[in-house]
């Protein structure tokens, strides 16, 4: 364990999507204080300015950027901007997702599309611009895939629709993407990181504000922090080791105090 650490990654540059709450903002708050440059990306530029005065007194530094990733175009001049603007890529934090409260029966198409487009296609397209910039520069880089514990499972839930089947998506599409850098003998790691429910936005983005407050206030789950804290354990491995996969439950019956 002792050779567990960051400081390969101190002033480098890190690009965490869907940076303004939940599990990105608690990973993007944990890369600055341990250093790194930070390029938060969301469609809330609000927030991320915020976040990055907040974090002002840190090691790293958080940079804001705004990105509708449901837009290839967007994606695109998104990395050609953080390259401009900090330099080359070392560190892919795909963390951007979406879920909206519909079925497959009778569901909604364009709630269907924005999973998809947001879930999957854009965690391919950013990882794709991000592996660019790390050949280009001759970086021993690392992509970690922001999945869920839904990618490796189907739950019981009414109102899942196509959500499922975005994360086993990312399940395949992490795997297909590590044989891939592989098959190239590029000296980038590709992880899947899998937390179950977590206590973000999620549920009042898929059953509105009051609803998905009482969904949170019922239901026992891991806090953002936790992913974080798994994410830098990931990233401090050696160079030699690559965590393919890492799933996160929380413990029943221990109470966080």
């Amino acid at each position: 364990m002792s050779n567990l650490s960051l400081e390969k990654f101190v002033g480098k540059v890190a690009v965490v999507t869907g940076a303004s709450s939940g599990i990105g903002k608690s990973i993007a708050e944990s890369l600055v204080r341990n250093g790194l440059i930070v390029a938060g990306v969301a469609r809330r530029l609000d927030r991320l300015q915020k976040l990055s005065k907040d974090l002002s007194e840190e090691k790293g530094k958080l940079y804001a950027f705004q990105c509708d990733l449901t837009k290839p175009d967007e994606i695109v001049s998104l990395f050609e901007n953080i390259a401009d603007k900090l330099g080359a890529i070392h560190v892919l934090i795909n963390n951007a997702g979406v879920r909206y409260a519909t079925s497959l029966i009778d569901g909604d198409f364009e709630k269907w599309k924005k999973v998809m487009d947001t879930n999957v296609l854009a965690v391919a397209a950013c990882a794709r611009e991000a592996i660019s910039s790390m050949k280009q520069n001759n970086i021993r880089g690392h992509v970690i895939n922001i999945n869920s514990s839904t990618g490796h499972f189907i739950p019981q839930g009414p109102d899942f629709a196509l959500y499922p089947a975005s994360k086993h998506a990312v399940t395949a599409l992490t795997e297909t993407l590590r044989l891939e850098v592989n098959r190239h003998k590029l000296p980038i790691k590709i992880t899947s990181l899998s937390p179950g429910f977590t206590k973000t936005e999620i549920p009042i983005v898929a059953y509105g504000k009051e609803a998905g407050e009482a969904f949170l206030e019922n239901h026992t789950g891991l806090n953002p922090e936790d992913v974080a804290e798994a994410a830098l354990y990931i990233l401090a491995t050696p160079d030699h080791v690559n965590v393919k996969e890492l799933t996160l439950y929380v413990q029943w019956g221990i109470s966080k105090k």
